[in-house]
């Protein structure tokens, strides 16, 4: 005997096996079909118990299914939500190191401007860049953290000296040292600040 001829012979078995199985089913349907038919004759109302009987038994095979689908749909949903908010959250701070460097050359932007000069064509110049740096540095998302006269708050501002100042209440913030920024609501550089004893 060849190997082709005994897989031919399993191929004959297991269609064989299949056949009677889906037999017996059959026939298992049936005698169920006619012992429903006898008992809704007999009585409604055992009929309806059957069926309820019956009813929770197919739930219980479908819920492993049903319940393993839902939970994989939840996981699915939350997944989506989670990537959506990193991908908002980059596109909002995506460009947080560039600006935190940047503000270095707001600073000293801001102290040339300070400094006396008798040119006022190069005085008006500096202006004019500095203002145009900080108008597409605000379109960004990027605003400085107003802190003069405000009562510190360590969340925005870094205390780095007390003072005692007839001009300000106790707490207050008396002047600035270093100005902050944020970035879409974000802190990324808090103000360095003198607060009033």
């Amino acid at each position: 005997m060849t190997i082709e001829d005994e897989i031919r012979e399993d191929q004959t078995a297991e269609q064989t096996e299949a056949e009677e199985a889906a037999a017996e089913e059959a026939e298992a349907e049936t005698a169920e079909a006619e012992a429903e038919a006898d008992a809704e004759e007999g009585s409604g109302t055992e009929a309806e118990k059957e069926a309820e009987t019956e009813a929770p038994a197919a739930e219980e095979k479908q819920d492993p299914f049903e319940s393993k689908y839902i939970r994989l749909m939840a996981e699915f949903q939350n997944y989506k939500k989670r990537t959506q908010k990193e991908k908002e959250e980059i596109y909002k701070y995506g460009a947080e190191k560039l600006m935190v460097k940047l503000l270095d050359v707001v600073d000293n932007f801001d102290r040339a401007l300070d400094a006396p000069t008798t040119d006022t064509k190069y005085a008006e110049g500096l202006e004019l860049i500095f203002k145009s740096l900080t108008d597409v540095l605000a379109a960004s998302g990027l605003e400085e953290i107003d802190a003069l006269g405000k009562e510190f708050d360590p969340n925005f501002h870094n205390a780095v000296m007390t003072e005692d100042n007839p001009d300000y209440e106790s707490g207050q913030v008396s002047g600035v040292l270093q100005k902050g920024y944020t970035l879409n609501g974000k802190v990324i550089r808090p103000s360095m600040v003198k607060v009033n004893n």
